[in-house]
């Protein structure tokens, strides 16, 4: 079995479940640290040509981290491509558990089952906070409508103020965030990387929650940590 993965969680998903079946990833894949396999540039802009060279027996991408035009010329070379679709956390351990048996896993991933159970026991959280999710600066764009990274904070207790809106990456100026009064800022290191020194300086007055962006937005073996991870991230803003 051959797979290239244009996406950096199902990358680190397979080579946790299925180990040397990956041929190809891209340059984001950092998961794990040591996986020697051929670059295929960007989740945006692979180099489809490259891809059709390594021969896969499966591309594995996903409908919303990568662009259409270069899935269907890698179908039309002859390739298939699995695609997902991950809006939630249940959909995630559904989808994973479709990638990694397309891609020869011997058996379910023992960290899929742990991932499920840390997601299972979580407490209900009855007192809730409002937050602002910020993904990019320049322009300023939020968490909106139907992402993972929401369903995940909401899970946890923080309700994003742009979950109705119409699009799931909206561009908000800064004083648009301002007025939404949330209680909390939540702030990623990736795609954008917010730091304690580029980000907080912008929302002076309300707590922000610098987290893990690979916590917050990835599906794969980073789900069996992610609740404790996110979590006392927000409890320390909050405090």
């Amino acid at each position: 079995m051959r797979v290239v993965s244009l996406v950096p969680s199902l990358t680190e998903a397979v080579a946790a479940s299925a180990p040397g079946v990956l041929v190809g990833a891209t340059d984001w894949c950092s998961h794990p640290a040591d996986l020697d396999v051929v670059r295929i540039g960007g989740t945006k802009n692979p180099k489809t040509e490259r891809i059709v060279r390594l021969a896969p027996d499966l591309v594995l991408a996903n409908e919303e981290e990568n662009r259409e035009p270069d899935l269907a010329a890698l179908r039309e070379a002859g390739l298939e491509v699995l695609v997902t679709e991950v809006r939630d956390v249940p959909g995630a351990f559904r989808e994973l558990e479709r990638v990694v048996t397309a891609c020869g896993a011997p058996a379910r991933p023992r960290w899929l089952d742990e991932a499920e159970a840390a997601w299972s026991r979580l407490p209900v959280h009855r007192a809730r906070t409002t937050a602002v999710v910020p993904v990019w600066r320049r322009p300023w764009m939020v968490l909106g409508r139907d992402t993972f990274a929401g369903d995940v904070l909401a899970r946890l207790g923080v309700d994003n103020v742009y979950a109705a809106h119409p699009e799931s990456y909206p561009r908000i100026p800064l004083q648009e965030l301002w007025d939404a009064a949330p209680d909390l800022v939540v702030l990623p290191d990736e795609p954008y990387r917010f730091t304690a020194d580029d980000g907080p300086e912008a929302f002076a007055g309300t707590p922000c929650a610098l987290v893990s962006g690979r916590h917050l937005t990835w599906y794969g073996p980073s789900l069996t940590e992610a609740p404790d991870i996110i979590g006392a991230a927000l409890r320390a803003a909050r405090r």
